[in-house]
């Protein structure tokens, strides 16, 4: 097939929705699939997303995009974010007749509340049920749509989404991050263990004072960047902020941790709690969509209702390294998730 990814995540970005299309691309050409990815970065005209200046959108890309998915000829088209150049893909399959799939990459409604009712409350409800009209119209028009767990597929048939569900996992790179002894906290000036590891987003969707006001009697770390990031640097002055970090730095800093913890209580995945576990690291989090998804052994981590200490604490009691390393490589493909990509565009054609 000649497949045509469009999504607003991508080059030079550094997240989950960019790396779960890196992969699935590259596994879809080794399965001799045509593949072309459009991005914010082929369009001149972009801004930065408010509150990510890291992130920028297409600025009204509806033209040069029409002529460039006229211009490909794919046999399908997928879109993968509910951004500009989504819409915009959008607005030109429905014009055109054109069969489309998505993928509910992102817990949206939550973002969109905790951005503009960090407070919760009425506010927040309001805001969520804005946020599920918007992605409930986005994805009515869908082929078929792309989940990752029986918890988001579960959430979308709540909400009514009348689209196809297709529920394929993404994975983690496998090569890259495998057990070991780490250069990188083994070399910090007064570490001191158990090290508490974050990695992702410093941004407010990310839950990460849960993770800083936790109670733990080691280290805590943070590895990458976002708009708290200053605000919460100047405020946890006992935290390690190290910044964003990438190939064989991140995953040295992944082996030297004692657990990952994951704060968020609103991602619909978590590829970077496969990047811990492949590395033999345990991980903690909340007992929400996403986590609990995976941590379904107790070798692999621990969850909480309420409190991360908690999670964290008995997250590093049980399992090893090698035995965490081992389930991940045995449940966790991407050219397995690739193979199962291809077969739902097969199915919209």
């Amino acid at each position: 097939m000649k497949i045509l990814i469009i999504t607003d995540a991508w080059h030079p970005q550094v997240n989950g929705v960019v790396r779960t299309y890196e992969h699935l691309s590259a596994e879809l050409q080794n399965l001799g699939h045509d593949v072309q990815v459009i991005g914010p970065h082929d369009f001149p005209r972009r801004l930065p997303m408010p509150g990510y200046k890291e992130i920028e959108l297409a600025l009204f890309p509806y033209k040069r995009l029409a002529q460039m998915i006229t211009g490909a000829k794919a046999d399908t088209i997928h879109i993968g974010t509910e951004g500009p150049l989504g819409w915009a893909a959008r607005k030109y399959c429905l014009r055109h007749g054109r069969k489309f799939s998505t993928f509910y990459h992102t817990q949206f409604p939550d973002y969109v509340a905790k951005r503009f009712a960090p407070r919760g409350g009425k506010a927040y409800d309001w805001w969520r049920k804005q946020g599920i009209r918007f992605v409930h119209k986005f994805h009515a028009p869908s082929s078929a749509i792309m989940t990752t767990t029986k918890s988001i597929e579960d959430q979308l048939n709540d909400w009514l989404f009348p689209a196809p569900k297709f529920r394929i996992p993404l994975s983690a790179n496998l090569d890259l991050f495998t057990p070991g002894t780490s250069k990188t906290i083994n070399m910090m000036r007064d570490i001191h263990h158990p090290v508490a590891l974050y990695v992702g987003r410093i941004a407010v969707e990310k839950n990460l004072r849960a993770f800083l006001d936790m109670q733990w009697d080691g280290t805590k770390i943070l590895v990458g960047d976002g708009p708290e990031r200053e605000e919460l640097e100047q405020e946890y002055k006992d935290a390690r902020f190290l910044g964003r970090k990438t190939g064989e730095d991140l995953a040295d800093i992944y082996r030297g941790a004692d657990v990952f913890v994951f704060p968020s209580r609103t991602d619909t995945f978590g590829i970077v709690i496969l990047e811990a576990l492949a590395s033999g690291t345990a991980v903690a989090g909340y007992n929400v969509t996403g986590p609990r998804d995976i941590i379904t052994d107790p070798i692999l981590g621990a969850l909480d209702e309420t409190d991360l200490g908690i999670a964290a604490k008995h997250a590093i009691k049980n399992g090893s390294a090698e035995e965490r390393s081992r389930y991940v490589k045995t449940h966790y493909s991407w050219a397995n998730s690739a193979k199962q990509f291809a077969d739902m565009l097969a199915s919209t054609l």
